[in-house]
């Protein structure tokens, strides 16, 4: 590049600000949809051809491997160079990078392997089992989370404090037996790569002091979501000294709960001397209504740092806000619209629906599926692909038929019960040997003894535990039965002690499993048919949920709708938003309330929402929800009630309808529709009380049709939610 001032064309004020800034520590806030990647790498390109840096001085940390890639590729087409040299790259690729080269100061091997979530994981329970330590309460996955927070926080085994706890005495003595094991086997995890290579750095003050001397700029990309390891390795390196460009936004930390720490971007702008503060917030995603609601909502944060985004776009629509009956209603509303978005000209994956919780995509991929309209699951699965609910249909599966080799071997060892595969080898090769089932074989096995000791004791167990749940619920209804199956296989219990998110989602996916039996009895999913009770239902249920784990996913370059978590869809945008379950208890998240500093941590996720939005922003929320197993009432979100009321409408009856929307006032019933008096019948609405001669009191949830053939679905004090037939049902307005 001849002209070095052609890096600042076409850019705004800030952003040449932020570019062209003299060597020195520079806090970039850069605002969702500023520009930040492109103000990160004509930074770099500034400081090689107006600083007359040299490449190989220059280092860029960044937080994917995506990020990396294309920073990389985008700094190459600017300055037309090869810059293979340049590091560029991840905070745990450039520490294997230090460690592969000074392997003999790390203490490591020369060919030193890197093991994944899944073999840290495997090596763990390896270690309980050998030194027979109860799974049950040192659950593996808590152990594993145990080692890597440690690690994030920079502490080895004998620096974490016990206080006399035996508890945690016990994960410290698994953590140094899991760090024994490692070191053995030449054996290094993600969390050990930044850690080892701080130790490295900091116990050889000569290799520090060429690192420091080498390297004359360091970049750091998404800075909000740096750890207190990261964060200290960046000290460390930089010695306070060699200058930094760190780009961020306090506004879209949303990661606190993986370790993440907010405070690491203010605490850069106090400890790194004369650090300049340059802010972007200049928007070219979104329109004003969208950013100006987002700029309210965020307002109620404490000790943000300040921004206000802005556009010089048009104003745009106002976002819709829908509230559903029930969850079926913002579904069916959600996918109608979609089909409209259609043919006025977008394409399906041009929007995107996004939810707080991955229980809640099971409704939508159902009402999707069934409207043959394309989706994708975006860094996810679909809802009966899960882990967790494949292994609960494993069960299931078993109740009906205790020859199903594969559900049997899918689940004879989930919760951990001590059967390892040499058993279910010794299983596979008899049963294949007797031409029989491994069901058939664990039994033969167990009658002549050739299963015995530990294992033998292992494999009963199991089996009565199979014989035991069939026997308990045989009298049940269907949602009982897999609700009963939840519990007593231990799955429940098994996730509840991973901990963290993963484990919570788990959880509430075989709770929404129960919910979607209820739903599956009520003839909801299937066009309204009757479906039966007991095990007749669940075999059709098991075959429904076999079709819809089928390849109804569209190919990866189909035009499709894009589905994913609100915490996925960082760093994303789309024309058209869907921000679903937008209600009290679920988004916030209930468990929000309960720890300080999680509600903000939630309404940065929400504005981290808006901001994905281009075009236009649709917000849904129900009256009635089933999530979790349970039937809720919840109230609209707070974060409704934190947006400008001139920006928002409120949409009626599936978008026939729509007025602004107070928020000044209690939220009505949004929806009026009810059914009609016709003869003797009475005149009812959605949200009435009713009373029925045998069932009791109850509200009415949904209506459908007309006259005496319209059915109404009634939620029942003691008996659930029915659907009747008014010609026969007897219902008296209360």
């Amino acid at each position: 590049m001849d002209d070095v001032t052609a890096i600042l064309d076409h850019m705004n004020a800030a952003q040449r600000e932020a570019v062209s800034a003299p060597q020195g520590n520079m806090l970039v806030l850069a605002g969702a949809g500023s520009g930040k990647t492109r103000v990160l790498v004509h930074r770099i390109a500034w400081l090689m051809q107006a600083e007359g840096l040299s490449p190989y001085a220059v280092l860029a940390v960044t937080f994917t491997n995506k990020a990396a890639r294309e920073m990389r590729t985008r700094l190459e087409a600017l300055l037309g160079l090869s810059l293979r040299h340049v590091w560029v790259g991840t905070f745990h690729s450039i520490a294997h990078r230090l460690l592969r080269t000074h392997w003999q100061d790390a203490r490591l091997p020369q060919h030193f392997q890197i093991i994944d979530s899944d073999d840290q994981l495997r090596l763990i329970k390896r270690l309980l089992k050998e030194n027979t330590i109860d799974d049950e309460r040192y659950p593996p996955r808590q152990v594993q989370s145990f080692i890597s927070g440690c690690k994030e926080e920079g502490l080895r085994p004998h620096q974490v404090n016990v206080n006399g706890d035996a508890y945690l005495m016990q994960m410290v003595d698994l953590y140094e037996r899991y760090q024994l094991t490692c070191e053995r086997g030449g054996l290094v995890d993600f969390g050990e790569l930044l850690l080892r290579s701080l130790e490295l750095l900091r116990d050889n003050p000569a290799l520090l002091a060429h690192y420091r001397e080498r390297f004359g700029h360091v970049l750091v990309d998404e800075f909000q979501d740096t750890n207190t390891l990261q964060y200290a390795w960046l000290k460390l390196l930089s010695g306070m000294q060699t200058p930094m460009t760190v780009v961020g936004d306090d506004d879209q930390s949303i990661y606190g709960w993986r370790g993440a720490r907010i405070e690491n971007i203010r605490r850069f702008e106090q400890e790194f001397s004369e650090t300049k503060t340059v802010r972007l917030e200049q928007n070219y995603r979104s329109t004003s209504a969208i950013l100006e609601s987002a700029n309210a909502l965020i307002s109620h944060n404490a000790e943000r740092m300040g921004k206000e985004l802005w556009t010089d776009g048009e104003q745009g629509e106002p976002i819709s806000v829908y509230g559903g009956f029930n969850d079926l209603d913002e579904a069916r509303f959600i996918v109608d619209t979609i089909r409209d978005k259609v043919s006025e000209g977008f394409k399906r994956s041009e929007m995107a629906i996004l939810y707080r919780s991955n229980a809640q995509s099971r409704v939508i991929e159902e009402t999707l599926i069934r409207q043959g309209v394309a989706y994708r699951i975006y860094g996810g699965q679909r809802f009966y692909e899960r882990m967790e609910i494949k292994n609960a249909l494993a069960y299931l599966r078993l109740l009906l038929n205790r020859n199903d080799d594969a559900a049997l071997e899918r689940v004879i060892n989930v919760p951990a019960r001590g059967i390892g595969t040499r058993t279910v080898e010794l299983l596979r090769e008899r049963a294949r040997l007797d031409n029989t089932s491994l069901w058939q074989a664990l039994h033969d096995g167990l009658h002549d003894g050739s299963l015995k000791g530990r294992a033998g004791n292992a494999v009963r167990v199991f089996s009565d535990l199979i014989e035991r749940l069939d026997d308990e619920t045989s009298m049940l209804a269907l949602h009982e039965i897999i609700d009963h199956v939840g519990e007593r296989s231990g799955l429940i219990e098994h996730h509840r002690n991973e901990k963290g998110e993963k484990g919570q989602a788990r959880v509430e996916n075989l709770e929404e499993l129960v919910t979607a039996a209820k739903a599956f009895t009520q003839g909801e999913a299937l066009g309204n048919a009757e479906i039966g009770e007991g095990m007749v239902a669940l075999e059709a249920f098991l075959a429904e949920a076999a079709l819809n784990a089928g390849d109804h996913e569209a190919d990866e370059f189909e035009d499709c709708v894009q589905m994913m978590t609100l915490h996925s869809a960082k760093g994303l945008e789309f024309p058209v938003v869907f921000i679903t379950g937008v209600e009290e208890g679920l988004f916030p998240h209930k468990m929000s309330l309960e720890e300080p500093g999680r509600l903000e941590e939630e309404r940065r996720l929400c504005y981290v929402g808006l901001t994905r939005a281009m075009q236009k922003l649709y917000l849904t929320h129900a009256e009635v929800r089933r999530l979790h197993g349970k039937e809720t009432f919840p109230r609209p979100s707070r974060f409704v009630r934190e947006l400008p009321e001139q920006h928002l409408e409120e949409v009626r009856m599936r978008g026939q309808v729509s007025r602004p929307l107070s928020v000044s006032r209690p939220q009505p019933s949004w929806r009026q529709q009810g059914v009609e008096a016709a003869g003797d019948l009475p005149s009812l609405s959605l949200g009435q009380r009713v009373s029925h001669p045998v069932f009791g009191e109850g509200v009415i949830l949904d209506a459908e049709g007309e006259g005496e053939r319209a059915r109404v679905h009634v939620s029942f004090e003691g008996e659930g939610a029915k659907w009747l037939v008014l010609g026969f049902a007897k219902l008296t307005p209360l």
